[in-house]
């Protein structure tokens, strides 16, 4: 195999893939990065045997050919290069030469028939949605994944698919984030699958802005996202997700509508006092005054006071302020909106510019 390409074009994939790659393997291919050159384009593929990422670039091919690289090598050679520079590869046998100028880097190579690949994937359901779509629905959910629970289904994302209609759901079991969109799909009925949370990053890392579509193919075991030049695989988490609709309060009869803004600062604020390990802060609510006050063992204290828009009757409840803290960050417009029936109930928080997204948080004893 044997290549010559300018820097940027080599480097674009394999940034793509790199994210795959772990730091401790424990199969030696794994740290490599499958290079298959053929037909006028390179694709570039990495896996750690959950995700798989493939990547293409359109270049000159002077010998088609397969092979193996150190994948964090390449990557870090090729960043290191000048911008502009011309970058060859070129394979023989068990070694990769990269010349790029008066540079010479000698890589070792192993068998690209022990490189693994996912099995072929029989898709159960395939939709197309805009990019943007699916890329927003992940970033207002994610983040309330679980954090190696032994609940093991909670540590991924739901993605959620019935007529006409997408949603994403994350919980940790004490709070709960839901985000749905309307989207032009046929479906016989709804479909869940579970995406771990490794996958759910790289697919952030791929995913763009913009209005181009991103093919999903739903499978029993796997879920595959095409976007132009970049395939995505990933193993499902195997599990039955809780009923998160049950959850989800339909409002209570105390309602607070805050400037997010001026609140997400108020708590941060507030929440440099709180106590470290379970970073609680307590909610004093009355007519157009919110107090936020937080207290550490240290008995250091810190109060906010915003005025506020409130109607029901004077309620004091606590919250991890960390958990209020990532939804204001996800929310979108100048204003958020919160529900409240007592102060041993969730809460409810939405948003006027981010209709379909409801976030429920528990409350904790202070």
């Amino acid at each position: 195999m044997k290549i010559s390409v300018e820097r940027e074009t080599l480097l674009r994939p394999l940034q793509l893939v790199g994210g795959v790659v772990e730091r401790r393997q424990t199969m030696a291919i794994l740290g490599h990065v499958l290079l298959v050159a053929e037909d006028g384009r390179l694709t570039a593929t990495a896996t750690d045997l959950e995700v798989e990422i493939s990547a293409e670039a359109e270049l000159p091919v002077q010998e088609p050919g397969r092979t193996t690289v150190p994948a964090r090598k390449l990557l870090d050679i090729c960043r290191a290069l000048p911008e502009g520079s011309e970058v060859t590869l070129a394979a023989e046998g068990e070694r990769v030469t990269v010349r790029s100028g008066r540079s010479r880097f000698v890589l070792a190579a192993l068998s690209p028939d022990t490189f693994p690949t996912m099995e072929r994937l029989e898709a159960a359901q395939t939709l197309e949605v805009p990019q943007a779509l699916l890329r927003e629905l992940i970033e207002r959910t994610h983040f309330s994944m679980a954090h190696q629970d032994v609940r093991y289904y909670l540590n991924g994302l739901l993605l959620e698919v019935s007529e006409g209609r997408i949603a994403a759901v994350a919980t940790d079991g004490h709070r709960l984030a839901c985000c749905e969109r309307a989207v032009d799909v046929s479906s016989p009925g709804t479909q869940q699958v579970i995406v771990p949370r490794k996958a759910v990053s790289e697919l952030l890392r791929i995913l763009g802005d913009g209005e181009e579509p991103a093919t999903l193919e739903l499978g029993i075991n796997h879920l595959r996202v095409l976007v132009p030049g970049v395939r995505f695989t990933a193993k499902l988490i195997d599990g039955r997700y809780p009923d998160y609709r049950s959850v989800i309060p339909a409002g209570g009869e105390r309602h607070l509508t805050a400037d997010r803004e001026a609140l997400r600062e108020a708590l941060g604020r507030a929440s440099i006092l709180s106590n470290e390990k379970y970073r609680g802060v307590l909610l004093q609510m009355e007519d157009g005054i919110l107090r936020i006050q937080a207290h550490n063992p240290e008995q250091e204290e810190a109060e906010e006071e915003l005025e506020v828009r409130y109607q029901g009757g004077p309620l004091t409840i606590g919250f991890n302020v960390g958990y209020l803290l990532d939804v204001l960050s996800a929310l979108p417009g100048e204003s958020v909106e919160a529900s409240f029936t007592d102060a041993n109930s969730s809460c409810l928080i939405t948003a006027p510019g981010a209709e379909g997204c409801r976030y429920v948080v528990m409350p904790m004893r202070l």
